[in-house]
């Protein structure tokens, strides 16, 4: 479908394709960069996305009657919302422009209603949102499902945890050591005036007051810093890496914690991801920053297809999950995932560990990561499988960050991290 230059139509179609099924990613793929209005149009969908729950009660008593079952009106009208709602925009521009974009979507009998609904949420929008539900789940937006396993899981943090997904992550840099030191780039950036500071948990992280594109950050191009939360770079540290050793990072795509580890350290490191498409930007990141791998398409599932029968001595498994631990960023996350996901996934995270165990060399390390936030897969996975054996243990993770669960460490998404959990398996020697 061709981009209108009209931001609230581009938003509207966006946010119906997220509601039926698409992630964001998909859907930003297709839109040009020289997009007009691109930025506030992301922040559009964003903010419609992560509070759409809430929207979509407010507009079923703004409504008269049902509306028709039509997702691209339905999003159109959020997006109104939205704006009047949580967005500085000056009122009459937020009606005008999303009137405006009802003729153009072929909604022009619904013209009257769009400028009715949100002229009146204009006049009584404060009342209507202290009519709401005081339900947590329906206050912060998240599926009932979902709450309820953060309720579970966390029982004395929950609703903070629904909070903190409502907030947007900060943008936090990994600094190459290889290139540059992480001083002497704070104190560059710093001379030109962007606002950083150092994370103390996370020796190559600095945090920026405020995110930028990537083309205004310093050293990028030239392969001084990557964009990577504070969580993920905790792997690094966890994997204990020597020169020399034979590492698999076995979900690596896009790459970040592959490229981190060779920052780390000089070694014979294989990146292997089931998806060749995926391992296409694991290779634009490594050129950048001046790195090389061993890049393999293959399932970390089944070694007999792809593993040259050499034991590893370190190995990742950033495991596929539910990205709960990640919400703030990809808000898309509450909706495309579905309680049923989680029993799949966990299947999946077994039928690595299983695999990839026996790929390990005795006095090898094996760090499991997801970024979940729930038990399900994280300390309830590692259970199961230190089950398999009695010669199976965890290593206790001695750190600051997070907090210790019975196998690993977990970290609730907060200021500075996402959230993720970790463990640490020691094959014995």
């Amino acid at each position: 479908m061709k981009p209108s230059r009209n931001s609230r139509v581009n938003a509207a179609r966006v946010v119906a394709r997220v509601m039926l099924g698409h992630s964001l990613d998909d859907c930003y793929a297709g839109l040009p960069p020289d997009l007009p209005d691109l930025p506030f149009m992301k922040a559009l969908v964003y903010g419609v996305i992560r509070d759409h729950r809430l929207l979509s009660a407010l507009l079923d008593r703004l409504l008269d009657k049902p509306l028709s079952p039509d997702p691209l009106l339905h999003a159109l009208l959020l997006c109104g919302l939205y704006q009047l709602r949580s967005m500085d925009v000056a009122d009459h521009a937020a009606l005008n422009e999303t009137v405006s974009a009802v003729e153009e979507l072929n909604f022009a009998p619904a013209r009257g209603l769009v400028n009715a609904v949100l002229r009146r949420y204009q006049r009584e929008g404060k009342a209507l949102d202290a009519q709401l539900p005081d339900d947590p789940a329906l206050r912060s937006s998240h599926p009932d499902w979902l709450a309820g396993k953060f309720e579970a899981d966390w029982p004395h943090d929950w609703q903070r945890l629904l909070a903190a997904n409502n907030r947007q992550g900060p943008m936090t840099l990994r600094i190459n050591r290889r290139e540059i030191s992480r001083d002497t780039w704070l104190q560059r950036a710093r001379e030109i005036g962007i606002g950083v500071q150092p994370l103390d948990d996370c020796p190559d992280a600095v945090m920026l007051d405020e995110a930028r594109p990537v083309s205004k950050i310093p050293g990028f191009n030239s392969g001084h810093a990557s964009v990577q939360d504070a969580s993920a770079q905790l792997a690094a540290d966890l994997m204990d890496l020597r020169y020399g050793q034979r590492v698999l990072d076995a979900c690596a795509a896009p790459g970040g914690k592959t490229a981190h580890m060779l920052e780390r350290q000089a070694l014979e490191l294989t990146a292997l991801d089931s998806d060749s498409r995926r391992l296409i930007r694991v290779d634009e990141n490594l050129r950048r920053l001046k790195l090389k791998a061993q890049l393999v398409a293959g399932d970390a599932g089944t070694p007999a297809k792809w593993w040259d029968r050499k034991l590893y001595d370190r190995i990742l498994i950033d495991a596929p999950c539910s990205g709960t631990g990640v919400i703030r960023r990809h808000p898309d996350i509450k909706w495309l995932r579905r309680k049923t996901d989680i029993p799949q996934l966990q299947l999946q995270q077994m039928r690595l560990l299983k695999a990839l165990w026996p790929l390990l060399a005795p006095g090898g390390r094996l760090v499991y990561a997801t970024c979940s936030i729930l038990r399900a897969e994280g300390d309830e996975i590692m259970g199961r499988f230190l089950a398999l054996s009695d010669d199976l243990r965890p290593t206790k993770i001695e750190a600051d960050w997070g907090e210790a669960t019975e196998f690993g460490r977990r970290i609730a998404p907060g200021d500075m991290h996402d959230g993720f959990y970790y463990a640490v398996l020691d094959k014995p020697a």
